[in-house]
């Protein structure tokens, strides 16, 4: 170190070798008179020669070592500080020796100055502070300001700020009151300027790194390098990476440090110099070599308030945001700072320093904007808010409970300690840390916030470990033992986190750094007596996507990470962690990796590996990645049980059925295998199969026996309808996750007990009940919308598991919801039942009554399973496969009954071997569909039947024989033989006889009588011939009728012709029971075509991109589908297995062909851009839902522009229409009326129902296959949608985009950006941050898309449920064309023919 620096004489006067008294004097009499002339600009200097100017000087360098009680030091240091500024301006105060020549001056005065920084006894005095103020305040001036500093001058400059420095920061005690923080400041900008106009020599470099070492023991040093590397960093990075890169944000004042002049050459070289001039933060921890001026180990920990630990963090973090800002983050940096002119401290006033803490309150949090972009849920109302709490002080219990609540303690000013604050809890082996030591400070609480994704353009993770790597690694190690450096620690471990997970796809990372950075997770995780807590949540705070980024050997820390996991998930209080990190945030990142955990298990399934540290595993067996499986389906269970926030259930719910379908598909083969086992072996087994992992395993009492998806099946439903009847029933967006997530496990193939699922079905049920029957005052639309998710969960259950309706109790169940949802009660309340007739409709709202409707449609039909036979049949096509012939509606009578049902029945002439038989087609429209039914009237039962006779006409009998038999004559008689021998009585004379009361009239009608009874006795005595009887004939049947009015007959039989069911009811609008209609009216036909257009399911739609690595534009998107060479062939197999092909076109009986040709034989050589909606579509039909994927190409669409259109709903894409001589089809939409333009891919989907039906669903979802994960960042939606999908009236883009990148595991990482304004915004089961195996990809990306169409129709005001839709259509059908005529002339008309 040079030796003006470390003693001399440079700065001793020649006064100091006479008497103090004569010093004084001799200075007092001075300085007087030459202060008079520095204020009156008029009076010229009385020194005039350079002799002179020099003398005084010797006694000015004196002055400055007096004692404060006068005023002489105050002169000395106006008259130094206003000839200083002779390098700024000429003035007449000042000597013109000085003027003349000002740099030798100036370095002079410089030298003298130091004096006044030397220690003293009055240096905490008001006036001391204010008179070391001026002086910095006139140096930062002259750095600022002048123009004619030689080199030498600024090298004496630097030299200066160095010595006071020096003097008042190396002593192991608190440097003086704010001077320091100040002298601090100016040496750092002084310095800064220097680089700018005369950069400093190697030797000031290695000068000021030495010296800079000797403070770090003082919180100033650290405050201040922090905010000149920050600047430096945000000026570096523009110029670096260019202004596409995020910025680095930094408060005003601290960017102002960095000269604007200052040459884009020079920035690299002092940004690196600047770095490291702070040398290594971990030396903080090393006592020897913190501080060079502290004499002992003892001062260095005593001095400063013990203020390395704080001091160690404050540097970690400042290291922290460096790293942020070279992996693209945007971090606001900017912090207001305030200049108190009164003491010359700067101080940094901000809310994040006033956090409340055991110690010294401190700045921000360290790990606030560092974790991944997920959605973040709302606060569930009437919860207190996260508790600010800190990392260092890690007290074993949990706090006092004297303490304030946490959300009620008041804002603590800096260096205020608490009390009640206790020591921490230190090592024994420590020997640096005693009870005797004042509590270290406390940085600010972890927290885990939305965070920017980095930006594809950040550096690589080597290049970001060659700088930072050496004090990231060796802080993540500093003294594992002592709990005092635990902050430090920590905010080093979670920023190595940040960057290995920011790694980009493909990229190489030096395995030296792999392996020291699994070294430091391996005892940062830590769980055994003698962790380190707060360690611990950094790695979980910023380990989100630690599994998901191809990392290579980082699937051998499964076992380490599964420990950590269960010490945090498993515990309900958390009371380790609590001081310091919310619960909350700590448990939202931890559930995230157990979910980008629990695909590995069975995508390795038992491969062996003695990599799997069973040292760090807790003394488990894992020896092959199986054998985890058990223990993580433990941790998901007891997290389900163990959460109460909102966001991380609905994560949790989310896994839960990605588990269930990954196991239930990877062990489909082992059931089928087991199934044959036990059928050959003749044991009994349950009617679900256990799956194929043998591997049992029990941690704890909770633990399952979890080797069979079927058991895991049972005992997901069983805790989730527990917990939505119970715990969940007021959380609604916890509700409805968790009926997406058991409609979900409805749709997984497993066996398991039938009783399950209807207790499944029960619980939902009760579930209705429940909400129904909430107070009035507590029904809203948030209510009404989870009551339709119910009643749409119940619809899923009974179409995937119809033989629930075998059981009695569980149709009646069901029915007695849907009764309650349409009429607002049940008719049996315990014992007392009242007759729907005496009940009054009074449904929770419109939409739940609507909803029970479609429920109680399901149940109508769940028989029939869809697809039906006749959806495709029309008019057209009935007529044409049948006898008659033309092609027309007018061969058809039209019905309408009870306002909800349209009847086409078509009266078709018998064939020859029919022709006693009557028999019609009955095309049935109603609110459920369209369905078409063939009858014909038998006279025996369907089972009395042969199978050879097709129809039962009656038999022919032959003629009879005449000779067939003997005839026996028999006469008659009215009365016993034995009648006449019976001898008479009194009693047989009490009825007179009737000739004796008839009057005469009467007598004559009666022998009238006799004579034709007479003569009928003669008709029937059997005639005689010539002697011989005369023998009858046999009576033959008249010949069959061939011609029937059957219509007339079908509708008997269903009891419509009745006087009741023709009577006006007397209410205005309200139509007869059966009406018919009148298809002779222009337009009836184009109306029957709308409402077959209509849908009878939800019909949503997606759409399918690929985007190679490094592309930007939607030209070049667009055209990887062309050619399979431009596509993976994993992509090709998702697509195989999300839908089936389907050609689009008319056809015979409607939109689309029946015909589903196979998926090598659509795809070709293309690379799916044959399903683009010209010829082809993928489709996925169920009975509930109809999706439709189309992937876009660049041969559909010229531009992107058209290749927007493909998103537009009908009244959006009006204006366009398909040609007539290609599309036009005869189920098309009303909105083809519109005028013609060229054929586009939009306009070709109109002619097919299921994708033109789904452009009218307000969201837009984009399936993207990634190559590169970042690629994802600059992924350009505008290009691909219409200007106004992306402007709604909330000003929130209404697309939701996921994002699907292959790993190397086999597995995929799933991105999804949702609609994070919504309460209802987290749709599962794919959240952000999800990763899937290949086997369930395809069956969650159709759950994600279903839920979250569905969604978006419950937060719609205009999305009613389709049969709604069709119901109204169908009333406007009934008032159009209704026929007005009497009941004689209905009737008369079921006698007429067509």
């Amino acid at each position: 170190m040079d030796q003006s620096l470390s003693g001399g004489r440079g700065h001793v006067s020649v006064l100091s070798c006479f008497p103090p008294s004569v010093g004084r004097d001799v200075a007092a009499a001075v300085v007087k008179p030459l202060r008079a002339s520095l204020g009156n600009p008029e009076t010229h200097s009385l020194l005039r020669t350079d002799r002179e100017v020099k003398w005084t000087m010797e006694v000015l360098c004196y002055g400055l070592t007096l004692p404060l009680d006068g005023d002489t030091v105050k002169l000395c240091v106006d008259i130094y500080t206003d000839w200083l500024m002779a390098l700024v301006s000429v003035r007449d105060s000042i000597p013109p020796p000085i003027s003349r020549e000002p740099n030798p001056y100036a370095q002079k005065i410089l030298r003298h100055l130091y004096s006044l920084f030397l220690p003293r006894s009055d240096q905490m005095s008001p006036v001391y502070l204010s008179l070391c103020q001026q002086v910095l305040c006139a140096v930062r001036t002259l750095a600022r300001e002048s123009a004619v500093m030689s080199r030498d001058t600024w090298e004496t400059l630097l030299h200066f700020l160095l010595r006071i420095n020096h003097a008042m920061l190396a002593p192991p005690t608190a440097a003086a009151g704010g001077v320091s923080n100040l002298s601090m400041a100016v040496l750092l900008e002084v310095w800064l300027l220097s680089c700018s106009q005369c950069f400093p020599s190697r030797s000031l470099w290695q000068m000021c790194r030495q010296m800079l070492s000797s403070w770090r023991h003082q919180p100033a040093v650290v405050e201040h390098w922090n905010r000149a590397v920050a600047a430096l960093t945000s000026r570096l990075l523009l110029l670096t990476f260019g202004s596409s890169f995020p910025p680095f944000k930094v408060a005003d004042e601290d960017a102002a440090l960095i000269p604007a002049d200052m040459e884009d050459d020079r920035v690299p070289q002092t940004w690196f110099r600047f770095l490291h001039m702070f040398s290594n933060p971990v030396d903080l921890g090393r006592p020897l070599v913190a501080g060079s001026a502290p004499p002992t180990q003892e001062e260095v920990l005593r001095g400063g308030d013990s203020q390395l630990p704080i001091i160690f963090f404050r540097a970690m973090r400042g290291v922290s945001k460096l790293v942020d800002a070279f992996l693209g983050v945007t971090v606001d940096d900017r912090e207001p700072t305030e200049l108190l002119l009164n003491t010359g401290l700067t101080a940094r006033i901000h809310f994040r320093d006033r956090l409340p803490s055991l110690g010294v309150a401190v700045t921000r949090s360290p790990f606030r904007d560092r974790l991944p972009s997920y959605s973040v849920s709302r606060p569930r109302s009437g919860s207190a808010p996260p508790t600010p709490v800190n990392i260092l002080s890690m007290p074993s219990a949990p706090p006092p409970t004297t303490s304030p609540p946490p959300h009620n303690r008041r804002l603590k000013p800096a260096n205020v300690s608490k009390a009640t604050s206790k020591p921490p809890t230190t090592s024994p082996s420590s020997p640096h840390c005693k009870s005797s030591y004042p509590t270290p400070p406390s940085p600010p609480p972890l927290s885990y916030c939305l965070r920017p994704s980095p930006s594809p353009l950040r550096c690589n993770v080597d290049s970001l470990l060659h700088l930072f790597g050496c004090w990231l690694f060796d802080a993540a190690l500093i003294n594992k033992d002592s709990e005092r450096w635990a902050g430090g620690r920590a905010e080093a471990c979670g920023t190595l986190c940040r960057i290995f997970t920011c790694k980009k796809t493909a990229e190489d990372i030096l395995p030296v750094y792999l392996s020291r950075f699994y070294l430091v997770l391996l005892q940062g995780l830590q769980v055994c007596e003698g962790a380190c807590p707060p360690v611990l949540a950094s790695i979980l705070l910023n380990s989100t996507c630690l599994f998901c980024c191809d990392l290579r050997g980082v699937n051998l820390l499964l076992p380490t990470f599964t420990s950590a996991l269960e010490s945090v998930l498993l515990d309900r209080d958390l009371l380790r962690f609590k001081s310091f990190v919310s619960v909350v945030d700590l448990r939202r990142p931890s559930i995230l990796i157990l979910a980008s955990m629990l695909p590995l298990p069975l995508q390795f399934g038992s491969v062996q590996s003695e990599g799997l540290l069973n040292r760090w595993s807790g003394g488990n067996d894992v020896s092959s990645f199986l054998s985890l499986k058990p223990r993580l389906i433990s941790v998901l269970v007891g997290a389900l049980q163990t959460e109460s926030d909102t966001h991380n259930t609905q994560v949790i719910l989310a896994a839960m059925l990605n588990l269930v379908q990954d196991s239930a598909l990877g062990q489909g083969v082992g059931q089928s295998q087991q199934e044959t086992e036990s059928q050959c072996g003749g044991v009994r087994r349950p009617r679900w199969t256990s799956g194929t992992s043998g591997n049992r395993q029990t941690r704890g009492t909770s633990t399952i026996q979890l080797d069979s998806a079927g058991v895991l099946w049972v005992q997901f439903v069983r805790l989730l309808t527990q917990r939505l009847t119970a715990q969940w029933r007021n959380d609604s967006a916890v509700c409805l996750s968790a009926l997406e997530v058991l409609g979900g496990l409805a749709k997984v193939e497993v066996r398991v007990e039938e009783s399950e699922r209807r207790r499944a079905v029960s619980s939902v049920c009760s579930y209705i009940v429940f909400q129904c029957s909430r107070p009035p005052q507590l029904h809203s639309r948030e209510l009404h919308s989870i009551i339709v998710a119910a009643f749409h969960c119940l619809n899923v259950w009974l179409t995937h598991h119809p033989a629930m309706f075998d059981h009695q109790d569980c149709l009646l169940e069901v029915l007695e919801i849907v009764e309650l949802g349409i009429s607002g009660s049940k008719s049996r309340l315990g014992q007392e039942v009242r007759c729907k007739e005496e009940k009054e409709l009074n449904p929770a709202s419109l939409r739940v009554r609507e909803a029970a409707e479609a429920t109680l449609n399901c149940v109508m039909q769940v028989s029939g399973a869809l697809p039906f036979v006749g959806d495709l049949l029309n008019e057209d096509a009935l007529i044409g496969r049948s006898a008659s012939s033309g092609g027309s509606v007018k061969k058809f009578r039209y019905f309408v009954v009870d306002s909800s049902v349209i009847l086409a029945i078509l009266e078709q002439p018998p064939g020859p071997e029919q022709a006693s038989c009557p028999s019609l087609t009955a095309l049935i429209r109603g609110p459920s569909g369209r369905h078409t039914w063939t009858l014909q009237l038998h006279l025996e039962p369907r089972e009395g039947r042969t199978q050879a006779q097709q129809t039962l006409i009656p038999e022919r009998r032959g003629v009879a024989q005449e000779d067939s038999g003997i005839r026996c004559g028999v006469k008659h008689k009215l009365f016993p033989e034995n009648m006449d021998r019976v001898p008479s009585v009194k009693a047989d004379l009490s009825i007179p006889a009737l000739n004796r009361i008839v009057p005469d009239g009467v007598q004559q009608q009666l022998e009238r009588l006799r004579a034709v009874l007479k003569r009928q006795q003669q008709v029937k005595h059997p005639p005689q011939v010539s002697g011989h009887l005369v023998v009858m004939t046999t009576c033959r049947p008249p010949p069959p009728v061939t011609n029937f009015q059957t219509a007339r007959l079908f509708l008997s039989h269903l009891g419509l012709l009745t006087p009741e069911t023709l009577k006006d009811p007397g209410t205005s609008g309200v139509p007869t029971q059966l009406v018919s209609l009148d298809s002779s009216v222009p337009g009836f036909s184009a109306d029957l075509r709308r409402l077959d257009q209509l849908p009878s399911r939800n019909c949503d739609s997606a759409f399918v991109f690929y985007m190679r690595a490094g592309q930007r534009t939607a030209a070049e998107i667009l055209k990887n589908v062309e050619s399979r060479c431009s596509v993976s062939s994993h992509f090709l197999d998702f697509l195989s297995s999300l839908g089936r092909p389907m050609e689009v076109g008319p056809q015979q009986g409607g939109g689309t062909s029946s015909r589903s040709p196979e998926f090598p034989a659509v795809v070709g050589d293309s690379g799916g851009g044959v399903f683009n909606g010209e010829k082809f579509v993928l489709t996925f039909t169920d009975a509930l839902t109809e999706l439709t994927f189309i992937v876009p190409s660049s041969s559909s669409s010229s531009s992107s522009s058209q290749a927007a259109d493909w998103l537009k709903s009908p009244e959006e894409a009006g204006s366009k229409t398909e040609s007539p001589s290609r599309l036009r089809s005869h189920v098309e939409l009303s909105q083809d009326s519109a005028p013609q333009s060229t054929s586009s891919p939009a306009d070709n989907l109109k002619s097919f129902p299921s994708v033109s039906s789904s452009f009218v669903s307000e969201s837009r979802l984009l399936i993207v296959w990634v190559e590169r994960f970042e690629d994802a960042e600059s992924f350009l939606a505008c290009d691909l949608l219409p200007e106004k999908t992306t402007d709604t009236a909330t000003g929130a883009p209404n697309v939701h985009l996921i994002f699907i990148h292959p790993l190397r595991t086999g597995l995929y990482r799933i991105r999804f950006h949702e609609n994070a304004t919504s309460k209802f915004g987290l749709v599962v089961p794919l959240v952000n941050g999800s990763v899937v195996s290949k086997r369930s990809l395809a069956f969650l990306v159709r759950e994600t898309v279903i839920n979250c169409c569905h969604r978006r129709r419950l937060e719609s005001d205009s999305a009613p449920l389709p049969h709604v839709r069709r119901k109204h259509l169908i009333s406007d059908i009934i008032l159009r064309y209704r026929h007005c005529h009497s009941a004689p002339s209905f009737y008369s008309a079921l006698f007429h023919d067509l």
